[in-house]
């Protein structure tokens, strides 16, 4: 775990970096501050929303727009979507100000927490459950039947979206180590492939012998390919996970923040605006969330962080 914990650092300083180029600096102050504040209070004059990918970014680009021009008449500000490269970049963009709202897997959310103090105001809500399960696939005749025929066989090739996600990494690495997978870097042969939609393409092309994403992310691909249900079948699945959810960066005022939890909580009676969120990220709702809903992802990540320090 040593060799993962070294490429995990060097990601997170390449990719902050990059995720945060094209910003102001920290001297030069955020997008959301204004030379007008009073009293110690910024004046937000432009937010910022960060996603993450479940998708090819162009996509989610064009799909969020309603979303956009929703939020802006709703808050009284200018609200613009970036697509961070990945989960790294969008908490260092919520800790230097870069973004303002995020869209933080529950992984995302407690390192946010951590690094940035951001704050969880709301929750997706699928299928009527605020919680979901990461799910292994295999191919339909690839002989792979259980979770515990992964670990039976070394040398498989897992494809994964990024190594931060939490249902599409750190929740199943966590699964396969209680199964008795000591090294994950020598017993599997690892792909990260950017996304929950490449994670299921490379099982059903035969690039991976296995795959991890929630659930179900075969869905995302049956447009393009009918038959991804038929020959990629689900093998497992792991315990229940918080689902995302949508934060804010500290700094930001608490009326602002009410304003914002308003408007998305708002967006359950406005089946357009829902139709966004559901593109984007398969939600049919939102509820309000609190902290304390993580803490099943704090003593997983808990685990493996004792497991990168050995």
């Amino acid at each position: 775990m040593k060799k993962f914990l070294s490429l995990f650092m060097a990601m997170f300083l390449v990719l902050s970096l990059a995720a945060c180029g094209g910003g102001a600096s920290e001297e030069e102050g955020t997008a959301g501050e204004g030379e007008g504040t009073t009293g110690g209070e910024e004046e937000v004059t432009e937010l910022t929303m960060g996603f993450i990918p479940s998708q090819e970014a162009d996509q989610i680009a064009d799909n969020v727009k309603p979303l956009e021009e929703y939020l802006t008449e709703q808050l009284g500000v200018p609200v613009k979507a970036e697509v961070m490269i990945d989960f790294v970049g969008l908490v260092e963009g919520m800790r230097t100000g870069q973004i303002d709202i995020g869209f933080t897997n529950p992984f995302g959310y407690v390192q946010a927490v951590d690094r940035a103090n951001v704050e969880v105001l709301v929750k997706a809500i699928r299928h009527g459950s605020d919680t979901y399960k990461a799910q292994f696939i295999a191919g339909a005749d690839s002989g792979l039947n259980s979770v515990e025929d992964l670990v039976a066989k070394e040398g498989l090739t897992w494809a994964f979206g990024d190594t931060l996600s939490t249902s599409g990494f750190l929740f199943p690495a966590s699964k396969l180590m209680d199964l008795g997978v000591e090294d994950l870097n020598t017993f599997f042969t690892q792909t990260a492939v950017g996304g929950h939609d490449n994670a299921v393409l490379a099982v059903l092309e035969g690039q991976a012998d296995f795959a991890t994403t929630f659930d179900d992310a075969r869905t995302i691909l049956e447009k393009d390919h009918p038959d991804v249900m038929d020959k990629v079948k689900v093998i497992g699945y792991t315990e229940a996970i918080p689902n995302d959810g949508v934060s804010v960066r500290e700094g930001l005022s608490e009326d602002m923040k009410a304003k914002i939890k308003e408007a998305f909580l708002a967006i359950n009676d406005k089946p357009e605006v829902l139709a966004v969120m559901n593109e984007v990220y398969t939600w049919d709702g939102i509820a309000e969330a609190t902290d304390e809903e993580y803490d099943i992802v704090r003593d997983v990540y808990a685990k493996f962080k004792d497991q990168l320090e050995q």
